[in-house]
């Protein structure tokens, strides 16, 4: 297969890159900013089931947790698409960087590209919103 264009949307977070990807990994905390997994993660051997609202039931399954802030996830869509998705978590000062490469799949028009970068970014706004608030109320 050929190479695919690829956008990375990224955010800076407030907060320790070390909490970011503890709450950014686990699949418990997920509906409440990725909102592709809005109707919540259900776990099925090494993998976990997701609601893909019209599509239908999606498969995921994510990188073993580790020590290099990788969130890597493969999604596995009812036709048996399988998606790559790549989402990092580095430190940045004392804060962190969140970066998802967001591939553009074979047959997706420039819109569709447009709107799936648009939805992870409103994604990423949601997590940084929710960590840089409980920052605030830890003070």
């Amino acid at each position: 297969m050929p190479t695919m264009p690829a956008r990375i949307i990224h955010r800076t977070i407030r907060r320790d890159w070390r909490a970011v990807y503890d709450f950014a990994a686990s699949p418990g905390e997920m509906p409440r900013w990725a909102s592709g997994l809005a109707a919540g993660l259900t776990p099925d051997g090494g993998d976990w089931i997701a609601d893909g609202g019209p599509i239908g039931a999606v498969r995921v399954r994510f990188a073993p947790r580790n020590p290099f802030g990788v969130i890597d996830h493969t999604v596995t869509l009812p036709d048996g698409t399988v998606v790559e998705n790549a989402l990092r978590v580095v430190p940045n000062g004392d804060g962190a960087e969140v970066m998802f490469t967001l591939l553009r799949l074979p047959g997706m028009d420039n819109d569709a590209f447009a709107a799936d970068a648009a939805h992870v970014a409103r994604d990423l706004d949601a997590l940084a919103e929710i960590l840089e608030r409980h920052e605030e109320t830890d003070r």
